[in-house]
């Protein structure tokens, strides 16, 4: 029985993640392993409003700030060789990941 390993992969900077993907994907063609993804999820927005000016006087202006989490899902078909190979990838410190056996 083949089992399953679920990547899930979050981060802040798009370009990272994507060249995280692109590494997994590069494995898996290596080692002839059955891939899917990476899937895109919806990616999730905060959104905080503050005031610019601290103490209450003045015009009501407001500044908005944004931060965006991309994530990426991707599944594999997990061998000993593959997860070895996993586990050696060097992960940007802004990338977080999360593996998670089926």
């Amino acid at each position: 029985m083949v089992a399953k390993a679920r990547i899930k992969l979050t981060s802040t900077n798009k370009e990272s993640l994507e060249k995280l993907c692109v590494e997994i994907k590069d494995i898996s063609k290596k080692t002839g392993a059955k891939m899917r993804g990476p899937i895109p999820l919806p990616t999730k927005r905060l959104k905080v409003p503050t005031r610019k000016t601290p103490c209450g006087e003045g015009s009501v202006s407001w500044d908005h700030y944004q931060l965006r989490l991309h994530k990426r899902l991707i599944d594999i078909a997990a061998s000993d060789r593959i997860m070895r190979s996993l586990m050696r990838l060097s992960i940007p410190p802004d990338v977080f990941i999360e593996i998670s056996l089926k």
